[in-house]
């Protein structure tokens, strides 16, 4: 039986195992997937103890992502644009990385939410591992206007000026703007304002006005349950329509299975059972 793995530490609280279960479950694919704890020091030595053993691949959640990028033979060009991976493959040839992070997020918007993504203007708040994650697959979405925004703003013009010199990117910038702005003035109003930061975590205030939202606009936070409800109540308060990244978590599980088992699993029906799951009992 093909084993699979998700890396970290902390790793213990990831849903990979449940998540790529039922997913095997569905598309009836034997395989097995468990959580190893990595040592700070020891993400090397796990990976080549992993190939060893025969493991197929894994995923990989902090702080190991960008180890895991210059780690690999081989990264396509959503993982050279993040400079880090969350998905890895391993075959005779070597190790593949891949970030699916920025795919899960914009197929969770624009198939489980229905909110198309082209010709849309978008605000990034952050710039950091998160943002670079899926500042890429935006870009690919069509977007009309891109703007990332960050407290430290030579931050966000570095992650900006990456990926412009990126020749992926450069052919997609003929259809979408991207652009750098100030995070306290950020200019005009968004359809899309996507929460990248880790301010959900921290309680830190929410670093954007609320005149950046639309009527109607789309709040997403990548962060899920309790810890995005504060960002929720901002963006329900200003009159938008608040979205966690529960459905980005499950989305990116899912192409990851994709990439290691080459079927797509029923990514909708997993994350209705989790929602289902989540939501307090009733009586």
């Amino acid at each position: 039986m093909d084993h699979y793995c998700v890396l970290g530490n902390p790793v213990d609280h990831s849903q990979s195992p449940m998540i790529q279960a039922r997913f095997a479950d569905l598309t009836a694919q034997s395989l097995r997937y468990t959580r190893q704890w990595v040592a700070l020091d020891g993400f090397t030595d796990m990976l080549a103890s992993l190939r060893a053993d025969g493991t197929r691949g894994c995923n990989v959640t902090v702080p190991f992502k960008f180890e895991a990028f210059q780690a690999a033979h081989h990264q396509t060009d959503r993982a050279q644009l993040a400079q880090a991976a969350n998905t890895l493959r391993f075959d005779d040839t070597g190790i593949h990385a891949d970030n699916t992070d920025g795919v899960g997020l914009v197929n969770d918007i624009q198939i489980n939410a229905g909110i198309s993504l082209a010709g849309r203007d978008i605000l990034l708040i952050g710039a950091g591992g998160a943002a670079a994650g899926v500042l890429g697959p935006l870009l690919a979405s069509g977007a009309r206007r891109l703007v990332v925004v960050n407290r430290s703003p030579d931050k966000a013009a570095a992650l900006v000026a990456r990926h412009r010199q990126h020749p992926w990117v450069q052919s997609l910038l003929q259809k979408t703007e991207l652009l750098v702005a100030d995070i306290h003035a950020p200019e005009g109003v968004f359809d899309v304002v996507i929460n990248a930061t880790a301010s959900s975590l921290t309680g830190a205030a929410i670093p954007v006005p609320g005149s950046v939202l639309k009527p109607g606009a789309l709040a997403y936070d990548m962060m899920y349950g309790p810890a995005a409800e504060r960002f929720a109540q901002w963006a329900t308060s200003h009159g938008a329509f608040a979205r966690d990244g529960l459905g980005m978590l499950v989305e990116q599980a899912a192409a990851a299975f994709a990439i290691w088992r080459g079927v797509h699993p029923p990514s909708g029906q997993v994350l209705r059972e989790m929602r289902t799951a989540m939501s307090p009992a009733t009586t």
